[in-house]
This record gives C-alpha cells, sequence and structure tokens, in this order.
C-alpha cells in the first residue's frame, strides 16, 4: 500500500491537512492523501507528499 509508494505508514499517520488539521487517507492508485473535510487531494510526488494548499486539486463532485 503506502510502502509502494515509497512513503513510510508511519509518517503518514502522523500527517494532518494543512488546512483543517483533520485525517488524511491515502489513494495509492492516485498517488495522492485526501482530505475529506476540506474536500482537497494533495499530490504525492517521488514518495513526497505536497501538502500546500495552491497544489491541492479540489474533489469532484463538491
Amino acid at each position: 500500500m503506502a510502502r509502494d509508494a515509497g512513503i513510510d505508514p508511519k509518517m503518514l499517520e502522523l500527517l494532518v491537512c494543512p488546512i483543517t488539521k483533520g485525517r488524511l487517507r491515502y489513494d495509492a492508485d492516485r498517488q495522492e492523501l485526501i482530505s475529506d473535510k476540506a474536500k482537497l487531494a494533495f499530490p504525492i510526488r517521488d514518495g513526497v507528499p505536497i501538502m500546500l494548499a495552491s497544489e491541492a486539486r479540489p474533489l469532484e463532485g463538491v
């Protein structure tokens, strides 16, 4: 799962949404961290989560 992307699962447990401070869920297919509260998806590039609101994409159907 997260290990395939080269991301430490422990690090994923510590990360929170920079906007809501809420939990994130990992989408392995899209290589993103999803904030359901903020309705944003933060990209993971080369195994590094990009936790900038300006880099996040809005979730569809919002």
